[in-house]
């Protein structure tokens, strides 16, 4: 009996013993899997999509620029830079695909220094981050909601200013536009508006 007892005991410790490797072993491999996890969290992912929208209110007494083309047109935009809403959602669809603050707090509009400013330079800014970041553009769509004037004869310059600044293909930016059926403001022609999502791809 007092033998039975022994081995009892000693199979009771084996037990014991290999249940706490085996806990080791598991604590072990969560912590290798979790390390390896953020590793690859930390990494730079090969893709990365972005979405940018802006609207302005359509006032008299200023310009109206749109992608960078100036057009002829008795209301101008309401805003503290020069109010291309294109150029200002193309910008917020790029950071918002890096991760980083939007352009109303890289380039705040209470700021005296971004007053009338050509939208163009927070095109360059916003490249110039995507760059640094070792990204570039891969598919570039927006889309431009305007009641009036009527866009489709100046698209190709608005695609062409995109290209440029952003120093990608032109099969690579797209450009649509429509109107908004009449309806809200911007159909009743107090505003208009653009949502632009873009796709960056990692450079090799």
């Amino acid at each position: 009996e007092m033998l039975f007892k022994i081995l009892i005991s000693l199979l009771f410790i084996n037990i014991t013993i290999s249940f706490i490797r085996v806990n080791k072993l598991n604590a072990f491999t969560i912590k290798k899997l979790n390390n390896n996890n953020s590793n690859q969290l930390i990494d730079e992912p090969s893709i990365r999509i972005g979405h940018g929208f802006d609207i302005h209110r359509l006032i008299e007494g200023t310009k109206l620029v749109i992608g960078g083309v100036t057009i002829p047109y008795h209301l101008g935009a309401d805003a503290h830079s020069d109010g291309d809403a294109l150029y200002h959602c193309v910008v917020d669809a790029i950071l918002g695909a890096l991760n980083l603050p939007d352009i109303g707090q890289i380039f705040p509009d209470n700021d005296p220094k971004w007053k009338g400013a050509d939208s163009s330079i927070f095109m360059i800014e916003a490249y110039n981050r995507m760059i640094e970041r070792g990204y570039r553009i891969s598919n570039l769509d927006v889309t431009l909601i305007l009641q009036s004037p009527k866009v489709k004869d100046i698209k190709p310059s608005m695609k062409e200013n995109i290209v440029k600044l952003l120093h990608t293909a032109d099969n690579r930016v797209n450009i649509k536009a429509r109107t908004h059926e009449k309806v809200d403001s911007i159909g009743e022609s107090k505003s208009y508006a653009c949502h632009a999502v873009v796709l960056l791809e990692k450079i090799k």
